[in-house]
């Protein structure tokens, strides 16, 4: 039988459509022999970028040297769908599950932390397409617009600024046969070109002094003489501190293996729609949308009217090993565009022009977490679960006060203070991935009805979608 699905992704790009345009900064030296820093960063993505940037901020004179096993943005940050939300916890229900006492605080931090994002990234020209539109929660089955209404209630009595829209009105906003109902968070979410904004805060640490090493993998990281030593496989680092940036990248605190897994998340993006076409759909607010499922799509329009259509199959490949053959998965892109024509039928002449995947850093709480190591010389943030577009932001700033070993608001938090369910070894841990993604599946086809499984799960605080 013939792939209806072929055509629409016959001419579609095995690569992340944001890395592959023009405008990357010109990658720096490898390291090679010895250097020395105040304040090593391992990464540079959204996290390693912002702690390299605020660190500057708050002190010129201290030496900062970021190093970075490719270039600047090449994994999680430049491959994500661009959503640079305020949320700190992964949304609000779970945060509010996890952090009862805190959330009013968090989300006023997360909204802080927003806003100082926009204000950074006009301070520096940055040119990133930023575009504060907010998020459209939107429900495809009854029990999602059930959901979604009790979050309604909870968010608007916390003085959250939600609006509540029925069929007719989320049809307005955007023409699917689809949507049932919709929860629009207005001043949440901004939706950002995430690859140039990696590359301008590049730039605007580069022009504060920030010096850079690329294609320099850290393959381990030892105690010296006054602080730690950063081993590559041509040089080597020598700091005071060090702020760990790496996400699901890279191996150099065992500890953290017991805390994260890499996810694989997967997305296709469009040819950019004629006049005819987004008059089709409207969407004149060009909002972000996220559907309410446990596996969830999400998707935007770009500034030249693509639409970036990505989620759903969270994949988690037993043993956890990455490797770059991962990166696409045909059988994923076929789903993800059978749903795409699913939401927008009246696009069914629409070609997808790019594909691909990456890993995403989770842990068992879906929100980062933090800690030291190394008698405090060390920091590190992970764990963003996809939400670190704007979340790493405020993670820098918990690890520079970590690092600072004084108690700070950020610190004394106790989301920063606590840390998440372990997960088991392997193989147990594959097993119950596995067996947790098959429940999740079954919930959304059985009305959000979750198993014994899941719900034991969620009794001790484990409560897992996609």
């Amino acid at each position: 039988m013939e792939d209806p699905f072929h055509t629409p992704l016959a001419g579609a790009i095995g690569e992340p459509y944001w890395l592959n345009q023009d405008g990357a900064p010109a990658p720096a030296e490898p390291l090679m022999g010895v250097d020395t820093a105040d304040l090593a960063i391992i990464g540079a993505g959204y996290s390693g970028l912002w702690t390299a940037l605020l660190a500057k901020e708050q002190d010129p004179g201290r030496d900062v040297v970021v190093i970075e096993a490719g270039t600047a943005g090449w994994a999680a940050s430049g491959r994500n769908g661009g959503f640079c939300s305020a949320s700190l916890t992964h949304g609000f229900d779970n945060g509010l599950s996890r952090f009862p006492d805190e959330m009013e605080r968090l989300e006023q931090m997360g909204l802080r932390n927003l806003d100082e994002i926009e204000e950074t990234i006009r301070r520096y020209g940055i040119e990133c397409d930023f575009e504060r539109t907010g998020e459209l929660n939107v429900a495809t089955t009854d029990w999602q617009l059930q959901e979604l209404t009790e979050y309604y209630e909870e968010a608007s009595a916390r003085g959250l600024n939600v609006q509540l829209l029925d069929k007719e009105q989320v049809r307005a906003e955007i023409n699917s046969p689809t949507y049932l109902g919709a929860v629009w968070d207005v001043d949440s979410t901004a939706l950002v070109d995430p690859a140039r904004l990696v590359w301008g805060l590049r730039r605007a640490c580069a022009g504060l002094g920030v010096r850079f090493y690329e294609n320099s993998r850290v393959e381990k990281i030892s105690s010296g003489r006054g602080g730690l030593r950063l081993h590559t496989w041509r040089g080597r680092l020598e700091a005071k501190q060090v702020a760990l940036a790496t996400g699901a990248h890279g191996q150099l605190l065992r500890r953290l293996r017991n805390w994260v897994v890499p996810v694989y998340d997967y997305a296709l993006i469009t040819e950019p729609l004629t006049d005819a076409q987004l008059a089709e759909i409207g969407w004149r607010q060009r909002m972000g949308v996220g559907d309410s499922a446990n596996q969830f799509h999400y998707y935007r329009l770009t500034a030249d009217n693509r639409i970036l259509w990505g989620g759903y199959d969270a994949v988690y490949y037993n043993g956890g090993r990455l490797a770059p053959e991962r990166d696409l998965r045909e059988e994923t892109f076929r789903v993800l565009a059978q749903h795409f024509f699913e939401t927008f039928p009246q696009l069914a002449d629409v070609r997808f022009t790019h594909k691909w995947g990456g890993v995403i850093d989770t842990c068992s709480r879906f929100s980062a977490f933090f800690g030291t190591a190394f008698r405090g010389r060390l920091a590190y943030a992970v764990g963003y679960t996809g939400l670190g577009v704007g979340a790493t932001r405020f993670g820098a700033k918990v690890m520079l006060d970590l690092l600072s070993g004084e108690k700070t608001e950020l610190t004394q938090l106790t989301m920063v203070r606590r840390k998440p369910v372990p997960f088991p070894p392997e193989p147990i841990r594959s097993w119950v991935i596995q067996v947790t993604r098959r429940s999740i599946a079954e919930a959304d086809r059985n009305g959000g009805r979750r198993n014994l499984w899941l719900r034991t799960l969620d009794r001790f605080g484990l409560g897992f979608d996609s």
